[in-house]
């Protein structure tokens, strides 16, 4: 059978992600040949040796047998071991297998082929044959192949064989060493390889923090901590009600407070933001070339009725099936009253140059983004630029009101409930932007999920979410997107978001089937959908026993120096201030998180005391909304007691004997115990309204 007559899904899409590849650097996080999160299998392939969770559907795998048996192997030995690496696609590590990520992605995986250095052997359960690549040669250098995957021009090259007659590797190389070095070697210290065998990591010994210390530098409320892009000790801090200031980082063990004045905000955007219980400006971000265009976006909500400049397509739209006039929702007496925006403006002209802007300008130069709520709750917001992609990411909400009614979640061709991927850089015409049928002045980049899935809206890159409060990337290990994503009745979810992910909503509640959906709207099966699990989380039960009320507020990977026992542990929190967690990933790379809820004091040396005067049964955090990270990946948790940074662990008298005693650092006595925490600052009623019903969290 000619090539061009083959229906070689296989090959195909490799083929596929050579067109489109991913930006992202290689990283061992478990994703596919397309770059999509492995498949949770119900049973094991048929023909590829893989079950759990797998990157190959039935269909693929009936394909793969197919190539296989076009390859009419005779010899037996040779025959089961290019079995096993052609199935190799199945891998969940398959995306790092045949480096889809390089410039040059591969028509067969990376074959171990090295020295015990130059494979990441630390990291393999089973090792298995580390000269594989060499047992490939011995089993199949005289053994003819049809359409053979080790052609040379298919060395680095995710193609087709052009010649489809059989032939044998001796007839290709020229001899083992340089088969091997074509398909085994070069290997980076931190590469994984095929030996034969499914990718399985080992478990390395993970010893959660004994505990987290915290110092108080600052009084204010703020929703949004954006460190300055020029990588100074400087950040921007964004109250909810539009104000945006720059404030300066003390040094750790400095003893001093943040430098920031409230009464010279960097800009004002106050009379463009609707402060409301579910309203204001929940997103800020700085182009990665800021310092050079100071270009910078905010996104927040606006009300048409009294602001004229609040315009926009509803979200309730024909594409979806929707009827704005008739959606009858007692939270919205006007439909699309009430929009989320995204903004571009600038900084440029205050200064000689961005970087050195103390102020910048409250007119917008362009409207991104602008849609049209129809309800009044869990709008999301956050606004990320990807770390290696440049691409700016929006995280929107379902909308509201209780249990998606209108499942806006699940609907491909909706926007709401889902993570958007925005190039902000090329801009089309306005022609252009309405022959696009767009939300606004962006265009898309070429490899959004759409690409491959032409149900979906082009700006989606994932779906499936509630309300998102709270992504970020991992500094070291940019493809570790991670979201904290608000539940509703039962379970609050930490996630993994991977290109055109699914993550259940409405359909599913975290990992728990959401048994409570309306009956408007249409209806999504369990069965019809292969959600994402969160890979963290935890029930309202296990937080308030008495209410059953949570609210996850999503983190960072902690990746500074200051307390080496935290580094690598992803950080989250609830709402009601009283449970902080460490998720540490076991084995490395897996993709898998066992989380523990973590001691947290406050440093008796801490620059602004950490007790309140106040009686109450919240601990001294009060509400956490939110967190953020400087230019030293030092993580910071926002409160509506005021901003706290995690500092050494030795001024909590806590121990990690990773800690490098501090010269300077000064004597601490014994650190409260996490009980103690229990006098929180005072705040007005009507601020934490609005955070606690944003959340959808009884009051």
């Amino acid at each position: 059978m000619s090539i061009a007559k083959m229906d070689d899904v296989f090959f195909k899409n490799m083929l596929f992600c050579l067109l489109l590849l991913f930006p992202y650097q290689s990283t061992s996080l478990p994703l596919c040949t397309n770059l999509r999160a492995p498949m949770a299998s119900k049973n094991p392939l048929d023909f590829c040796p893989y079950n759990g969770t797998v990157c190959c559907t039935s269909s693929e795998d009936s394909q793969i047998e197919k190539n296989f048996q076009n390859m009419n192997i005779s010899d037996p030995t040779c025959s089961s071991i290019v079995k096993s690496v052609i199935c190799a696609t199945c891998d969940k590590f398959s995306a790092e297998l045949y480096k889809i990520s390089s410039p040059s992605p591969r028509s067969v995986p990376v074959l171990c082929e090295s020295s015990a250095s130059a494979v990441k052997l630390s990291s393999l359960a089973t090792p298995g044959n580390r000269k594989f690549c060499s047992s490939v040669w011995d089993a199949c250098q005289n053994s003819l192949i049809a359409n053979s995957p080790f052609a040379p021009s298919l060395q680095n090259t995710a193609g087709v064989s052009q010649n489809s007659s059989a032939s044998k590797l001796t007839d290709l190389w020229q001899s083992k060493d340089d088969f091997c070095r074509a398909f085994g070697a070069p290997l980076a210290d931190d590469s994984l390889c095929y030996s034969g065998k499914p990718i399985e990591l080992n478990k390395t010994e993970t010893i959660p923090p004994s505990g987290m210390c915290l110092e108080k530098i600052g009084d204010g409320t703020y929703l949004n901590m954006v460190a300055h892009p020029d990588g100074s000790n400087r950040a921007f801090f964004a109250t909810q009600a539009g104000k945006v200031f720059l404030a300066t980082i003390p040094d750790q063990d400095s003893g001093q407070a943040l430098g920031l004045d409230e009464s010279s905000p960097f800009v004002d955007l106050s009379d463009q933001v609707h402060l409301d219980t579910n309203f204001g400006l929940f997103g800020l971000a700085f182009h990665p070339n800021f310092s050079q265009n100071g270009r910078f976006f905010a996104s927040f909500n606006c009300d048409k009725v009294t602001n004229p400049g609040c315009f926009g397509r509803c979200a309730c739209n024909s594409d979806v099936g929707c009827d704005p006039s008739k959606l009858g929702a007692p939270a919205s007496s006007q439909p699309c009253q009430f929009h989320t925006i995204v903004s571009e403006y600038t900084a440029n002209g205050t200064e000689a140059a961005p970087s050195m802007a103390q102020h910048a300008k409250p007119t917008e130069v362009r409207r991104i983004f602008s849609m049209g709520l129809p309800y009044k709750s869990t709008a999301g917001g956050q606004l990320l630029f990807g770390p290696q992609d440049g691409y700016l990411y929006l995280m929107m909400g379902d909308g509201g009101p209780k249990g998606d009614p209108l499942n806006f979640s699940q609907n491909k061709k909706s926007l709401l409930g889902k993570i958007m991927r925005l190039d902000v850089d090329n801009i089309p015409s306005k022609q252009e932007t309405a022959d696009l049928h767009s939300w606004g002045n962006y265009s898309t980049p070429r490899d959004n999920p759409y690409a491959d899935d032409k149900e979906l809206a082009p700006e989606i890159w994932a779906l499936g979410l509630r309300n998102p409060w709270r992504c970020s990337f991992d500094s070291e290990r940019p493809s570790y997107f991670i979201c904290g994503d608000v539940g509703q009745d039962t379970y609050e979810e930490v996630d993994i978001i991977t290109k055109g992910g699914n993550y259940g909503w409405r359909v599913y509640e975290g990992p728990l089937v959401f048994t409570s959906q309306p009956a408007s709207g249409s209806n999504t099966s369990a069965d019809s959908i292969e959600p994402i699990l969160p890979v963290a989380g935890y029930t309202h039960s296990e937080v308030n026993k008495k209410t059953g009320s949570a609210s996850i507020s999503g983190g960072y990977v902690y990746r500074s120096k200051t307390d080496p026992c935290m580094y690598g542990s992803y950080l989250y929190g609830d709402l009601y201030g009283e449970n902080i967690w460490a998720a540490l990933e076991n084995p490395i790379d897996s993709g898998k998180f066992s989380a523990q809820n973590i001691t947290f004091g406050c440093a008796q040396d801490t620059p602004m005391s950490c007790a309140s005067a106040a009686k109450g049964p919240l601990p001294a955090l009060g509400y956490v909304f939110s967190s953020g990270q400087d230019n030293n990946k030092d993580v910071f948790i926002l409160t509506s007691s005021g901003v706290y940074r995690i500092v050494r662990p030795s001024r909590c008298n806590y121990s990690c004997s990773k800690e490098t005693p501090t010269t300077n650092a000064k004597p601490t006595p014994p650190a409260p115990s996490h009980t103690q925490h229990i006098r929180p600052h005072l705040v007005p009623a009507l601020f934490l309204s609005l955070l606690l019903l944003l959340l959808e969290v009884p009051y």
